[in-house]
C-alpha cells in the first residue's frame, strides 16, 4: 500500500490552442477537466499499474467532490480531510508548438481545526502503508514545517518517505532526510545554494544534498534526462526522442515509476530506465499522468544509462 499526500490538489482545466497571444482574445480548440495535483498524478500512475494506493490531502467544495469521485473510480482509497473552502482550479494551455502555459490558483484557506484533523487522518492512514509520498505545494496559510513534521511522523512508523516539493516547503523539510527526494534543476539550485550550469554542476549539487543522509537523490532534468545519486553510485539516464504533447505530470510519473521499480527489487539501472520510459511516455498524450503502456514499454528499452 502506498499513501499519497496532495495538500493542494486541483481540477486541471486543460485547453489546447494553436498559439497563445497574451493580451489578446484567445479562442481555445478543446477543453478538458482533469483531476490534478502532484500526489493525485502519482496515484493515477500507480493505479494504472495495479498498485494499491490511499490518497490523502485537503478537499472541499464541488471541485473537491469531483476529485474524490475520480479517485474512487480508478480504485484508490480516499482518506481526504474535508474542508469548508473549495479546492482550486488550475488552467493549463497546451500550444501546438509544445509550449505549456500554467495559471495556478493559490488554494483554499485551511483553518486550525481542519489542519489538526489532517494530522490525525495522516497518522491513521499510513499505519499499514509501506511508502508515503509527499508531493507538491500547500495552501498559502499552511505552515512551512508541515512536510518536516509529516516526514518525521512517517519515519517514526518505519515508512519509506518520498518528497517532491519546491520552495520553502522543500527547503524546510530536506534535513529530515526522506528516503528519496526528486528535485528539478531549479529546486536543486535552491537546496544546494549553487548555480547549475551543466551536468557536472548538477552532480556536485546532488552529492551535496545526498550527503545530508538522503539515500536516493533523483534529479529530473526535463528533456535531457534524469540524474541519480546516492553515496556510492552516480548515473545519468538519457531520454529517448519523443514528440512532446503535454509535459504535465512527468515528474510525478518519475516518482511513481521509482516506487514500482524499487518495490520490484530492480537495480539502479533498471529503476532509472523505468523512471525515464514511463515519464517520457506521459508526454506523448493529452491527458496528464495517463500512461500509454505499450509506448512506455518501448521507451524503457531505449533508455541509455551512463555511469559516472
Amino acid at each position: 500500500m502506498v499513501a499519497t499526500v496532495t495538500l493542494n490538489p486541483a481540477i486541471d482545466k486543460t485547453y489546447t490552442a494553436s498559439t497563445l497571444h497574451p493580451g489578446e482574445v484567445n479562442r481555445m480548440n478543446t477543453v478538458k477537466n482533469i483531476a490534478g495535483g502532484k500526489g493525485i498524478n502519482v496515484t493515477k500512475v500507480l493505479r494504472q499499474y495495479g498498485y494499491q494506493v490511499r490518497a490523502l490531502g485537503f478537499l472541499g467544495g464541488y471541485t473537491g467532490s469531483m476529485i474524490e469521485d475520480y479517485i474512487k473510480e480508478i480504485g484508490a482509497e480516499c482518506y481526504f480531510t474535508h474542508i469548508k473552502g473549495s479546492t482550486r482550479v488550475n488552467i493549463n494551455i497546451l500550444e501546438e508548438d509544445g509550449y505549456v502555459t500554467e495559471l495556478l490558483e493559490p488554494g483554499p484557506f485551511v483553518d486550525s481545526e481542519e489542519f489538526k484533523r489532517f494530522f490525525e487522518d495522516f497518522s491513521r492512514a499510513i499505519e499499514d502503508c509501506d511508502t508515503v509520498v509527499l508531493s507538491g505545494s500547500a495552501p498559502e496559510n499552511i505552515p512551512v514545517f508541515i512536510y518536516h513534521d509529516l516526514i518525521l511522523r512517517a519515519k517514526n512508523q518505519k515508512k519509506k518517505v518520498i518528497l517532491d516539493s519546491s520552495g520553502k516547503f522543500l527547503i524546510e523539510s530536506i534535513n529530515t532526510c526522506p528516503f528519496m527526494v526528486k528535485p528539478n534543476i531549479l529546486e536543486l539550485e535552491a537546496l544546494s545554494g549553487r548555480k547549475i550550469r551543466g551536468l557536472d554542476d548538477a552532480i556536485g549539487a546532488a552529492l551535496q544534498i545526498g550527503g545530508r543522509g538522503i539515500p536516493h537523490v533523483v534529479v529530473s532534468m526535463g528533456a535531457s534526462g534524469i540524474l541519480y545519486v546516492n553515496d556510492r553510485k552516480i548515473y545519468f539516464a538519457k531520454v529517448p526522442p519523443v514528440k512532446a504533447v503535454n509535459t504535465i505530470g512527468c515528474g510525478d510519473s518519475v516518482v511513481a515509476a521509482f516506487i514500482m521499480a524499487y518495490d520490484q527489487g530492480m537495480d539502479v539501472r533498471d529503476i532509472l530506465k523505468h523512471c525515464v520510459g514511463i515519464s517520457a511516455a506521459n508526454v506523448t498524450t493529452f491527458d496528464s499522468a495517463v500512461i500509454p503502456m505499450k509506448t512506455a514499454k518501448e521507451l524503457i528499452n531505449k533508455v541509455e544509462i551512463i555511469k559516472y
